[in-house]
């Protein structure tokens, strides 16, 4: 086995450390060394070792990928568990490197380890480890935390807070000594969630600095931290958030940690270029176009009736849609949220003739058809509830405080996954269904399996991704959207068994110009749900003409929600156009690396796609408030190939700027359908001037290589 190997995949270098028999430390992992003989391999571990003195132990101390505190480490434990007290402290040795597979024991602890670290052909890197218990009595896993270095140049910290309505908010802090640490403690992926972690030079930005990241695939608790001692070791980790007694492991069971990605880059786009690839080389990746999808909850909320439905489907027909859904309201009792989840049958109250009549219509507009489903959860007040209130998850006997008069299904129960898959199973078969919106509107208190109680948000993950897996292989056309209260379920782990998500339950145009920008910081444009709203939002009230809508719709997989039956003539001319512009650049969007540059104006946002070969690129240029300059100077158009020269236009229908200038009739003078013709140099770095606009609106400029 050689000591050191050297991975290499996209510009990323990771140089991995075995010597001594140890888990595998990370000597570098960053920019490409390029070609290095065994020879120059030693020298790079030997030219980077510690300086053996100040450590807790004499002699230097090893960080691995899975830390251990028999090497001398006191910050986060790789593993935190016990055998009844025993066992606290693991010494693993490594048996066999097979490939990214690491095999290693600990045989006093009585624990074997598959530690799994590879760098994927976009540049990824990805780790996961396996614990499986070989000692004689119950091995409690409370943590497994896995671990990346990176170096001192790291100094401030980006990761995301958020709530419902406005999911992923950026946050930035310095990378000093001490522990960073965010908990996810909800059950879901979560609003709340570090998303990603990411650790960079001074000032990094979306084009420029070094970038760290590291994100957690799993929908679930989880931990994710960044750490930094006064050794000289600054790490980035991760792992599953186990509640107390959830994970105990009897012998030979295994405990299977979550997914690590992390990506590094030069500037965020880079990072995220390289998820974005990873996802794109997917077989399950969907690869058809998009759909333009109309959805009915904003349109009719609750309100089911077969003429206004019709009428809908009519009016999305009309303007070019090629997907209907039918939200919540379809089953059971349900005419409002308070009661009828869990009741998976067809309401005979509102659709006495079953759902035929509306698919019917639908699939005659040469329209797909798509429905809403919460499977995970349950009204009290439902026949479900009712017949099982065993199947409900609490910690013993009391029932935890009811959230939008919802429990939780425990599906780690098997009839109560029994149901669930038969009577999706049922809807699926008996309808032409092609979409599912699988919702997930409450966090998980107090989810514990009955009768015993047991902590259960881990069995609970795992049943969900069971179920969905299972509905996949039934039903291989069926495409399924994440979306939990919005946009608190996006994660790669669910991304493995869903086809896009719901990036927020506010489509208010200016704050989706935030949530959708940093939600791309980790997935793709093609798996982010975007709809037009009315034009008064129904989560914020506030208003927006339709191009500032729509503008913003266009990166991502475009929808509409909102009811079409009451616009205008107008609008749903204006809607038809944007409509077409998007059918007409969803080959580019979803293929082509998303762009964004870093503008000193806070008041204006530029970001855009470009053709992976740099052949093609369309850029929105935002106007988010007022500016402290009237007018704007240029802005800098990022990603284009230097050498190429590129005919720049303004690109209809996005392309009145909306600002007094053009009210009073003073024109910029190059805002014309000729536009400019500059090198992609020219461009990237003295840029183009941008005409006023009132804030909260866009334009559209089309840069094709000539």
């Amino acid at each position: 086995m050689a000591d050191v190997r050297h991975l290499r995949a996209a510009g990323v270098s990771l140089v991995l450390d075995f010597s001594g028999g140890t888990l595998p430390r990370v000597r570098h992992w960053g920019a490409d060394l390029g070609a290095l003989s065994e020879s120059e391999l030693d020298a790079v571990v030997l030219a980077r070792s510690p300086h053996p003195i100040g450590f807790s132990v004499d002699g230097a101390v090893d960080v691995a990928v899975l830390p251990e505190q028999s090497a001398g480490w006191l910050g986060t434990p790789g593993i935190v568990g016990n055998r009844a007290g025993r066992d606290f402290s693991t010494a693993f040795r490594v048996l066999s490197v097979d490939g990214p597979v690491v095999r290693a024991a600990d045989e006093a602890a009585g624990l074997e380890l598959e530690l799994t670290v590879e760098l994927l052909p976009s540049g990824l890197l990805r780790q996961r480890a396996a614990l499986t218990n070989t000692g004689t009595g119950p091995f409690a896993v409370d943590a497994v935390n896995l671990t990346l270095p990176v170096p001192a140049e790291a100094v401030e910290l980006l990761d995301f807070t958020g709530r419902w309505g406005r999911e992923r908010s950026p946050q930035r802090t310095a990378f000093t000594q001490g522990l960073r640490v965010r908990e996810n403690r909800t059950g879901r992926t979560g609003y709340d969630s570090a998303y990603l972690l990411a650790a960079g030079t001074a000032g990094f930005g979306n084009r420029s600095g070094e970038v760290w990241a590291v994100h957690t695939a799993w929908s679930g608790n989880h931990r994710t931290f960044a750490e930094r001692t006064y050794h000289s070791v600054s790490l980035l980790g991760s792992g599953e958030l186990l509640l107390s007694g959830e994970v105990v492991l009897a012998p030979g069971e295994t405990y299977t940690s979550p997914r690590q990605y992390a990506s590094w880059g030069v500037g965020l786009d880079e990072v995220s270029a390289r998820f974005h690839r990873h996802l794109r080389s997917r077989p399950s990746h969907p690869t058809s176009p998009r759909p333009v999808v109309v959805n009915t909850w904003e349109a009719v909320y609750f309100d089911h009736d077969l003429a206004r439905l019709t009428a809908l489907a009519d009016a999305a027909a009309s303007v070019g849609a090629e997907r209907f859904v039918l939200d919540d309201g379809w089953f059971g009792s349900r005419r409002d949220d308070k009661r009828g989840l869990g009741d998976w049958y067809v309401s005979d109250e509102v659709w006495p003739d079953g759902l035929t009549p509306l698919t019917d219509h639908v699939t005659g507009l040469g329209m797909q058809f798509g429905i809403w489903v919460e499977p995970e959860m349950v009204n009290p007040d439902s026949d479900l509830a009712r017949a099982h209130p065993d199947w409900l998850m609490a910690a013993g006997d009391r029932l935890p405080g009811p959230a939008r008069s919802q429990q939780v299904l425990d599906l780690a129960r098997p009839e109560a996954y029994a149901y669930v898959l038969e009577r999706l199973d049922d809807l699926l078969s008996t309808y032409p269904v092609s979409y599912l919106k699988w919702d997930h509107n409450r966090d998980l208190v107090d989810a514990g399996h009955r009768p015993t109680g047991r902590a259960g948000v881990h069995g609970q993950t795992l049943a969900v991704y069971r179920l969905l897996d299972e509905l996949r292989v039934r039903h291989p056309g069926v495409e399924i959207e994440s979306c939990s209260s919005g946009g608190a379920r996006v994660d790669l782990e669910v991304l493995e068994r869903t086809d896009r998500v719901w990036v927020s339950d506010c489509i208010d145009a200016l704050e989706r110009q935030s949530v959708q920008r940093w939600t791309n910081a980790l997935i793709p444009l093609e798996l982010m749900g975007t709809h037009v709203g009315a034009g008064t939002s129904h989560t914020t009230h506030r208003s927006h003409p339709l191009d500032f809508r729509a503008g913003t719709a266009l990166f991502g997989h475009f929808g509409i929600e909102w009811d079409l039956t009451a616009a205008s003539p107008a609008d749903l001319d204006r809607l038809r156009e944007w409509v077409a512009l998007y059918k007409s650049l969803r080959g580019l969007l979803h293929t082509g690396v998303s762009v964004h540059g870093d503008h000193p104006d806070p008041a204006v946002d530029v970001h855009g796609v470009v053709a992976e070969d740099g052949s093609d690129a369309v850029f929105a240029v935002v106007s988010v408030a007022t500016s402290a300059y009237y007018p704007p100077g240029p802005v800098r158009l990022p990603g284009l190939s230097p050498d190429r020269r590129y005919h720049v236009r303004p690109l209809a229908p996005g392309d009145v700027p909306g600002g007094n200038a053009d009210d009073w009739g003073v024109r910029l003078p190059w805002w014309t359908p000729s536009g400019v013709t500059l090198p992609g140099r020219v461009l990237g770095s003295a840029g183009v001037q941008t005409p006023v606009q009132y804030p909260e609106r866009l334009v559209l400029l089309r840069a094709t290589a000539v």
